[in-house]
């Protein structure tokens, strides 16, 4: 179990209340704590808390706001945000949260500090479980997205390709996983030429990681994850305002080994394969230059147009690998295009497909986990503008319009067996603090996705 849940005989009641209820849920209490509330001004606007005292002034109730049921959106991770208002000891609710489940999910990822560098005060409070929900599927996308935050906080200089690399394999030996990893030249005899082009400058070899794990009958699910380490933007160098939280650029690969955490130690019956292009895209004499070109493993030769579109590139070398085993389902995650945080923001990531079912799958559990997810279209009429005057196609069409609808077409250029294909768009990180979100490194797509797999192959 969680270590932000606890099993008690005694805990201290948490009551739930919103504007609308507060009159009705204060009329519970003892008359000096209704007369407390009055002279602290509660009124259970979403988000404030209160801790109510016992005559002899320890703590006897806590009371917090969340939003009416009327409102127009509901935040149903609110209860995240108890751990960091909590005094340490054990609590437990009283009611019903808009959703408990989420509220459980909410309070463990509330929880989370990254502590690597700097000693941060863990939170002392822990939950009693509330009565019928599955703590084991819980702890499970709890751990899962403490790995995922761990991995994209960790700095570059302690986070790269190699330091990738041995975080898979330290998962792989975990869930006795199969594990290989190509590096540096052996790329090009192996035919991953644009994986070495975009690591090729950097002192840190790029290289492929490669896990698969589960029977070899059951269907094929396949997870390809970005796995920049650090992108300056070579060449095309980003203005440090740009570069500043490039250590993120790995959240596609670290989203992805969080989720295959949670597939292996669900044990759903797939047989999974997971590969990540680790690289770190640096500047240097050798670095790869605008309108350079460059074959690919499907053999199809890319022009660049800029040097910082290169996650693209790395991922289109794995996803052809991938490509060719012909799984059931394709899946993508990475921290790609400006453009997507430009149209939806930083906690909306886009998503592609043309598997219409899919798309209502994905859609429904990125709901019912609050793991947003939007659709975007891959809008074919958009496809010419990847063609290339001098090879096959170009990385990054001139023009400032539909950033993450090219790279998706891109991408798509690189995948014709698979029977399904998803890609998604991260930002895979949190710019501040929202309520079981602390800023920093962000799991995203994770669970919904994961739940969309233990509904078709659990």
């Amino acid at each position: 179990m969680h270590p932000a849940f606890q099993n008690a005989s005694s805990a201290v009641p948490i009551t739930f209340a919103t504007k609308s209820t507060w009159d009705t849920v204060s009329a519970t209490l003892p008359a000096a704590a209704r007369r407390f509330a009055a002279a602290n001004a509660f009124t259970a606007k979403p988000g404030q808390y209160l801790a109510l005292p016992a005559e002899d002034g320890s703590l006897a109730h806590v009371v917090f706001g969340i939003e009416d049921t009327s409102s127009e959106w509901r935040d149903l991770f609110r209860p995240g945000q108890l751990p960091g208002l909590l005094p340490a000891g054990t609590y437990s609710f009283t009611n019903q949260p808009h959703d408990t489940r989420l509220a459980a999910l909410a309070f463990a990822l509330g929880s989370y500090r990254f502590n690597r560098y700097r000693k941060n005060d863990v939170p002392g409070a822990r939950l009693v479980p509330p009565d019928g929900l599955d703590m084991v599927e819980l702890t499970r996308m709890a751990d899962a997205a403490a790995l995922a935050r761990d991995l994209i906080n960790t700095p570059a200089n302690d986070m790269g390709p190699d330091e990738l690399a041995q975080a898979a394999q330290a998962l792989a030996e975990k869930f006795g996983a199969a594990y290989s990893c190509i590096i540096g030249d052996d790329l090009l005899k192996q035919n991953f030429p644009l994986i070495h082009a975009v690591g090729m400058a950097s002192t840190r070899a790029p290289r492929l990681i490669d896990i698969t794990w589960g029977d070899a009958s059951h269907p094929k699910v396949t997870l390809v994850g970005k796995g920049v380490c650090f992108d300056t933007g070579g060449l095309d160098l980003k203005p440090s305002s740009g570069m500043l939280i490039m250590k993120k650029d790995m959240g596609g690969a670290a989203n992805v080994l969080a989720l295959a955490q949670m597939i292996m130690d669900a044990k759903l019956k797939v047989r999974l394969r997971v590969l990540i292009p680790a690289v770190e895209n640096s500047v240097a004499g050798n670095a790869f230059r605008p309108l350079d070109i460059f074959p690919s493993r499907k053999g199809v030769n890319v022009e660049i147009g800029n040097t910082d579109a290169e996650g693209r590139l790395v991922l289109a070398d794995a996803l052809a690998l991938a490509d060719e085993e012909k799984p059931d389902l394709l899946i993508d995650l990475g921290t790609l295009t400006g453009a997507a945080r430009v149209a939806l923001g930083p906690d909306l990531p886009p998503f592609y497909t043309n598997d219409e079912t899919l798309a209502a799958d994905v859609a429904r559990h990125a709901r019912t986990e609050n793991d947003p997810l939007w659709r975007m279209p891959l809008w074919m009429p958009y496809d010419s503008w990847l063609d290339s005057k001098t090879a096959n196609l170009n990385n990054a069409p001139g023009g400032a319009f539909a950033g993450s609808i090219t790279c998706a077409l891109f991408l798509k250029r690189f995948v014709e067996s698979a029977t399904s294909w998803l890609h998604v768009d991260i930002y895979g990180w949190t710019p501040s603090a929202k309520p079981a979100r602390p800023e920093g490194g962000e799991c995203q797509a994770a669970r919904a996705i994961y739940k969309l797999l233990s509904e078709r192959y659990g």
